[in-house]
């Protein structure tokens, strides 16, 4: 029971904090970056409270719910948006010996299930919002969701079928390091299609502040606005750290196992920072532009991913 207690706390102290660091680490990146001042001065040395007073910025502003907006379901959304990346980041093993929130034998499945759980939020925030804008905001997330589930679920079922299992633990531990050029396809497709359902930049047509304000979160303000924010953060940790499980080795390092779950947080922290380096450089794809990336290239390539995975286990055994 204490044991239980200990990985759900620990969990939980992971996803209030690394987020934040992400967020952060976001803020200078894209200030060294784009010759931003603000950002670089807050608090004194090299800004570092910029994330402070942004957190005191959403803090002390007014929470409002528009009139005609269905109540419930507005006030429900961020809530639904952010918590399905802490169940998920339950599931995620960063190092071995059982080092992991809670293990789950169908991890593959559960955590991808969960995850799909999260867009539902901006759909409710978009559909509540009574605001033309911020409908069409939530129906561009729908249709994003749908093009881009497929193949991620793809290219993950490539690397399950590689390792024989759909434990997350289990595809750590028959992880071989000449699995990086074999499933390199399958890497590419997951963590670009997890990019976009995370509406993350180039990706970021239902969000489109210079068209449609902010898509669903338009009327949004406050805590509830910073916690859709808190789970974009959330949700890079999350895939950047299934990416660096499913397609990196996990704790496997290149020259040694030894330092464990710090492979996998190096792993995570470097895909996180890919995906900032992606938004400060890549404009917006646009609406047309999106769907065909997701249907003709990504999909076709999952597709060979798994083929060239079952030819190659058939060779082997």
């Amino acid at each position: 029971m204490i044991d239980t207690l200990l990985r759900c706390l620990g969990t939980l102290v992971a996803f209030l904090t690394i987020p934040l660091v992400i967020g952060q680490t976001e803020h200078k990146a894209m200030a060294h970056m784009q010759g931003r001042l603000g950002p670089m001065y807050a608090g004194g040395f090299h800004g570092w409270a910029q994330l402070v007073a942004d957190g005191v910025k959403f803090a002390q502003k007014e929470d409002i719910v528009p009139a005609g907006a269905d109540r419930k379901v507005f006030q429900l959304a961020p809530a639904v948006a952010l918590l399905p990346y802490l169940v998920v980041l339950l599931a995620i093993p960063i190092g071995p010996d059982g080092l992991v929130g809670q293990a789950v034998d169908a991890g593959l499945f559960f955590v991808l299930a969960v995850m799909g759980i999260g867009v539902l939020g901006s759909l409710m925030a978009g559909w509540a919002s009574a605001n033309k804008f911020s409908l069409l905001g939530g129906l561009r997330t729908a249709a994003q969701l749908m093009s881009y589930e497929l193949p991620m679920l793809l290219a993950a079922a490539s690397v399950a079928m590689a390792a024989g299992t759909v434990s997350l633990t289990g595809i750590v531990d028959e992880f071989h390091w000449w699995w990086l050029p074999w499933q390199a396809i399958g890497a590419f497709v997951f963590f670009t299609a997890g990019l976009a359902e995370l509406q993350r930049p180039p990706f970021d047509m239902p969000v489109a502040d210079s068209e449609i304000i902010f898509g669903a979160y338009t009327e949004y303000t406050g805590l509830r606005f910073a916690l859709f924010l808190l789970a974009e953060y959330a949700g890079i940790l999350v895939v950047s750290a299934l990416t660096a499980v499913l397609f990196l080795g996990g704790w496997h390092g290149p020259w040694s196992d030894s330092l464990g779950w710090l492979w996998t947080l190096l792993k995570t922290f470097a895909l996180a920072f890919v995906v900032i380096w992606l938004r400060v450089t890549y404009p917006r794809l646009r609406e047309d532009q999106l769907m065909k990336f997701a249907w003709t290239g990504l999909i076709p390539l999952a597709l060979l991913q798994l083929a060239l995975t079952g030819i190659i286990k058939v060779a082997i055994s």
